[in-house]
């Protein structure tokens, strides 16, 4: 990665797996000379002595063996055009990684996107391509697409950790949307309760409580010493149905409505 975008919070933390990760990927160094060839291509001005980062400086000068222009796409082994990537991220590449999300981005002359797009995609890993500032962009959002393009180009360490970081996001929203669904419905039960006990009292106070079903009045009365009660708590209490104990509610709650009414 050539630059890193850490989220807004300027989390320490965050800056280090991306600082970590370009390191891993800066470090992994070819044998092969047309795997060297091959990054040397990909990082392209870095290799030529440009480099945007001490790091990528230092790959460049041990790549002094290796001729850019030797490389061509189409011809090349796998291995060579994982080099290529390898290159391409580590020179144009940005990772942001936060609570907002994560996504990848490789930066272009607007004049290449093409190219490097369809690379991408040839290794499986499509983007979706825009110019942006006169400058063309591919992103990647998928936490499972950029996981993958990063272990395909050598990634492994690095990768371990950002995938534990996902799964824990994940699990993180998955309890939050648990938590928040369970207040509601906490709210929901309150709210009906005190209309429940509301009714009930409405009809108390008129005498007409004493006059409903027996089976109207057994839920009448368990809701009064059990507030808390969900239906299904009151109908096991009560050797009945939910179905039976959601009639007698509804029995009550249209008679204390008619009884209000003028």
């Amino acid at each position: 990665m050539a630059t890193a975008r850490p989220a807004a919070s300027h989390d320490t933390t965050e800056r280090e797996l991306v600082a970590g990760l370009r390191a891993e990927l800066a470090s992994i160094e070819p044998t092969r000379r047309c795997c060297r060839v091959a990054l040397r291509a990909g990082l392209g001005a870095a290799a030529e002595g440009r480099a945007r980062t001490p790091l990528l400086g230092r790959l460049a000068v041990r790549l002094d063996d290796a001729v850019a222009g030797d490389f061509e796409w189409q011809s090349a082994a796998e291995h060579c055009r994982k080099s290529y990537l390898r290159g391409l991220l580590l020179a144009r590449g940005s990772l942001s990684t936060g609570p907002a999300g994560t996504h990848l981005e490789v930066v272009v002359a607007a004049d290449d996107l093409e190219v490097p797009g369809a690379r991408f995609a040839e290794a499986g890993f499509a983007a979706h391509a825009r110019i942006r500032r006169g400058r063309g962009v591919l992103t990647w959002k998928s936490a499972e697409t950029i996981v993958g393009l990063l272990r395909y180009v050598g990634a492994s360490g690095a990768t371990l950790e950002l995938e534990a970081r996902f799964i824990g996001r994940a699990l993180n929203a998955h309890m939050n949307r648990i938590v928040n669904a369970e207040h509601s419905n906490l709210r929901r039960a309150v709210s009906a309760a005190r209309r429940q006990l509301a009714d009930i009292d409405t009809l108390d106070r008129r005498g007409l409580l004493r006059k409903m079903p027996t089976k109207v009045r057994r839920v009448a009365e368990a809701r009064r010493r059990a507030p808390e009660q969900t239906f299904t708590e009151l109908a096991q209490a009560l050797d009945m149905s939910r179905s039976d104990v959601q009639r007698a509610f509804d029995v009550i709650g249209s008679a204390a409505l008619h009884a209000e009414s003028p």
